[in-house]
């Protein structure tokens, strides 16, 4: 998937006026109290929730069929940091596998904090 195809399935997910940075690795941080730079409270969030630290909450994760587009999100253990999980990036299609993928995606995106997109919707 390219960036843009995923920047067009959250924009579809999460509501218009929700402002949201995307990063390399298809992790979005939902920013619900969006600060004046939504760069670095973005990268905070994913530098604090993102990394995968089994036996802890940190490696936890919830998958969560899409109604309104193919494939998963991947939820971890903070409510407003989701990973997308496109139908074609596994073969198979069990929660526990589509999981541990997307958590995987979250934890590199915490340790590379790469931002690909970034969505303010303040002035909506």
């Amino acid at each position: 998937m390219t960036h843009e195809s995923v920047i067009a399935i959250w924009r579809r997910l999460l509501h218009p006026a929700t402002s949201w940075v995307l990063f390399a690795n298809g992790t979005c941080v939902i920013l619900t109290e969006p600060a004046d730079d939504l760069a670095e409270q973005a990268t905070e969030l994913l530098r604090e929730y993102g990394p995968v630290r089994p036996g802890t909450p940190a490696g936890d994760f919830i998958t969560v069929d899409l109604d309104d587009a193919p494939g998963w999100a991947v939820t971890g253990h903070h409510p407003d940091i989701l990973t997308y999980v496109a139908e074609d990036e596994l073969e198979a299609r069990d929660d526990l596998t589509v999981g541990l993928f997307g958590r995987g995606k979250r934890g590199q995106d915490g340790h590379e904090l790469a931002i690909a997109h970034i969505e303010d919707r303040r002035a909506c």
